[in-house]
């Protein structure tokens, strides 16, 4: 079946409100992760000869990438109804990754979803260098600011004064570079890479329908072109347009 035949299946969700349940997942991913990474900073004591640091990593990093989704659905306006109470969620959730600022990233995902896989896209690659490294590189020099790494590194030495520097490391910072990772390919360069048929208005592609593999890969947003085509359900409700 092709790609274009695929898409014309997908179902279409009226938009509904979510009313403040939205409200209610995002503290529950902001919780556990400033939870998780609490006992990991400051109780945590990793034995590094077993597998139980690297999965406890894994999972914090899964978390991080749930802030930055709590933050896109702020951008979408779909965390809650009371526009300030969505903004003041999203901009929250943006700087628990890394200090980013939920201000400046909302007019440039607009211009993703107006302009995409163009010129204009500050999402896409440069046109001439498609591969993964030139595009993430590319990706992160639209989004990250001098500020944010001047943070990061104050924050480090920071936290160095309290908590081990290997907990730091493997727990704080290491799960939110993989994060960065894991949402830029999945959200962004399999979706867009490549050729896209003419008839396809969202130069978006989506992954085969595998719920749990779709929530553990990046909360449903390997579902791309059901975000595109609808950008007004919020990632828990995605799955539901397969």
């Amino acid at each position: 079946m092709s790609t274009t035949a695929t898409l014309s299946t997908q179902k279409r969700l009226k938009p509904t409100s979510v009313g403040y349940k939205g409200v209610g997942i995002a503290l529950l991913i902001m919780t556990l992760w400033a939870g998780l990474l609490t006992y990991l900073l400051a109780y945590y004591q990793p034995d590094w000869r077993t597998p139980w640091p690297y999965l406890l990593a894994l999972v914090q990093m899964h978390l991080y990438t749930g802030l930055f989704i709590t933050a896109h659905d702020a951008m979408h306006g779909v965390v809650s109804p009371n526009p300030r109470l969505n903004n003041a969620i999203g901009t929250v959730a943006a700087l628990l990754f890394a200090y980013n600022w939920f201000p400046g990233m909302l007019p440039k995902h607009h211009q993703h979803h107006r302009h995409v896989a163009t010129p204009d896209d500050p999402d896409y690659h440069d046109g001439e260098h498609p591969n993964f490294l030139f595009w993430f590189v590319r990706f992160a020099w639209n989004y990250v600011t001098w500020w944010q790494v001047v943070l990061m590194a104050a924050t480090y030495n920071v936290l160095k004064l309290w908590f081990p520097q290997a907990n730091i490391i493997v727990f704080w910072m290491i799960p939110a570079v993989l994060a960065t990772l894991q949402l830029f390919f999945f959200g962004t360069y399999l979706p867009h890479r490549g050729e896209h048929a003419p008839d396809n208005p969202h130069k978006s592609r989506t992954q085969l329908r595998h719920h749990a593999w779709a929530f553990v890969s990046c909360y449903f947003f390997g579902y791309h072109y059901e975000h595109h085509d609808q950008p007004y359900l919020p990632w828990w409700r995605l799955w539901r347009t397969k």
